[in-house]
């Protein structure tokens, strides 16, 4: 079955939304390990190298269909950042948006009765859910240990302990 121009567009910004996704993190991780945030470092070294394997399972759908994938140039993300909590919070809305873009992907294969493009996507609905689930269970922990210097180093050790026992086993 032919993909249909609007849910290929769709397909193709999705590898944009992930190789920035990837970049973010990966500039996320480098300011943790420079901050001293060790365990933050490690988690978000995982969650760069989880998008980015997210880009390449789009990638490889789309040039399976013989469509052929953009790869596209990416954003240039933050240097610096404000906290480990800010981090946290734009990281939550970024995955928010990942989401949005997924099922309306998901919408698009739908009306177009494009089940195997709807089979594909079912991995991403799955892993969203998990993936904002764990970025408000990190949120939640700023609000209950608090945001003093003990309550960080807290939630370092929890983020580094989270590091590569991810999720995404179908990498």
């Amino acid at each position: 079955m032919k993909i249909s121009a609007p849910l290929v567009k769709a397909l193709n910004n999705q590898i944009s939304m992930e190789a920035n996704a990837a970049n973010a993190y990966l500039s996320a991780a480098s300011w943790c390990e420079v901050t001293g945030y060790d365990g933050a470092a490690s988690f978000f070294h995982d969650q760069a190298e989880e998008e980015h394997q997210h880009m390449l399972k789009f990638v490889n759908f789309v040039n399976g269909q013989c469509l052929g994938a953009i790869i596209p140039g990416t954003k240039q993300p933050p240097k610096t950042y404000k906290s480990l909590e800010s981090i946290c919070k734009t990281a939550l809305s970024n995955e928010q948006a990942v989401t949005k873009a997924i099922n309306h992907m998901v919408d698009l294969a739908q009306k177009d009765k494009d089940h195997n493009t709807f089979t594909f996507l079912q991995f991403f609905v799955n892993e969203q859910i998990e993936e904002e689930q764990q970025f408000e269970n990190i949120l939640q922990k700023f609000n209950l240990l608090g945001r003093d210097k003990l309550a960080i180093y807290e939630i370092d050790k929890l983020l580094g302990s989270l590091g590569t026992s991810g999720s995404d086993s179908e990498n």
